[in-house]
């Protein structure tokens, strides 16, 4: 029966790039029969006749157990859960696309890590509004969890979340495999926060980065950023022990240190001299989340009154043409305090 916690055997994965096909390939070596949902149909047709995307993952070969269509409507068909595997920024539209086909009750799992602009809502609050339904029905899945790492087979942990913990189990036991390591949590503000957080502050390391600066700049980044995440929140009732965790800290080192990082590549060419557009070239065209999530992150942290200077130097480097040095050297010379005030 579809959306059972029980078991889940038949899932559906929305969205056919990175992190996407990485998380199907897990779903698939765990055992679960994966039908993936591309928007281009040779995308869906490499994918289901030679097991390989080679625009996201080259190299890399698929379970069999996965298949792919270019079908919204086929690819939905019987599932018992379903992964939301687009950008935060899309989420929205391309959920109002597949909403009338999603499954009586099946479990809908979100992969996107970001804040709405304009609505300030987390991408757990977006699909409740859009699908319609209870928040019970929605896990969250954050970490450190670069694709191509996954993709390989290397070891790695990963939160789930989600308020209902029999939901969060079903999406535990349909992902653990002999290299992903899925624990659950019931904070998903927190889980949510830390995902959409880190994109921002990745960015901030590869501008140091890409200034020249060292280790020392960026322990001070990573863990000053890690305090801002906090301190937010704190204001929305996220549980601090959540950011002690894999999907705070652990997901903030891992983005804020690799070069796989988008984020991080992306902020250091900007660090470096290139302008938004340039870098954006660059990156064959995808922007990295934290450059539109650092103005929603901002504005949010805002309304609630809640002091994030990184991300509040960050969105004026993005978009209000503020050079990497001038920021960092505001940054420095900001008012002197206690470390936890």
């Amino acid at each position: 029966m579809a959306g059972t916690a029980a078991e889940v055997q038949r899932l559906t994965v929305l969205g056919a790039g990175s992190w996407g096909t990485a998380f199907a390939k897990v779903l698939g070596d765990a055992g679960r029969d994966v039908t993936m949902w591309a928007r281009r149909p040779e995308v869906a047709a490499e994918i289901r006749d030679r097991h390989r995307n080679s625009s996201y993952l080259p190299d890399i070969e698929l379970p069999a157990r996965i298949t792919a269509t270019a079908d919204p409507a086929e690819a939905l068909d019987g599932a018992q859960a379903v992964v939301l595997a687009v950008p935060s920024q899309t989420l929205r539209a391309n959920l109002s696309e597949w909403s009338g086909l999603l499954p009586s009750g099946t479990i809908l799992v979100s992969l996107a890590k970001g804040v709405e602009l304009g609505t300030l809502k987390r991408m757990s609050e977006v699909i409740a509004e859009i699908a319609r339904v209870d928040d019970g029905r929605i896990v969250v899945v954050s970490g450190p969890n670069l694709a191509k790492e996954i993709a390989l087979g290397q070891p790695s942990g990963a939160v789930l979340a989600c308020t209902d913990h029999d939901n969060a189990k079903a999406i535990q036991r349909a992902s653990f495999n002999q290299y992903f390591r899925p624990y659950t949590n019931t904070d998903v503000v927190g889980c949510e926060l830390g995902g959409a957080c880190k994109n921002v502050i990745a960015l901030s390391c590869g501008m140091a980065a890409g200034l020249g600066l060292g280790t020392n700049t960026m322990a001070t980044l990573i863990t000053r950023g890690l305090a801002e995440m906090a301190r937010l929140g704190a204001k929305l009732g996220a549980d601090p022990l959540t950011f002690a965790g894999l999907a705070g800290v652990g997901d903030l080192v891992a983005t804020c240190s690799s070069p796989l990082s988008r984020n991080r590549t992306f902020g250091e060419r900007l660090g470096r001299g290139e302008t938004l557009q340039q870098a954006l070239d660059a990156g064959g065209g995808q922007v990295a989340e934290g450059v539109k999530s650092c103005t929603s992150i901002r504005e949010l942290a805002l309304s609630l009154g809640v002091d994030m200077p990184i991300t509040d130097a960050m969105h004026r480097v993005c978009h209000e043409g503020v050079d990497p040095r001038r920021a960092g050297a505001e940054l420095l010379g900001r008012s002197q305090k206690h470390e936890w005030s």
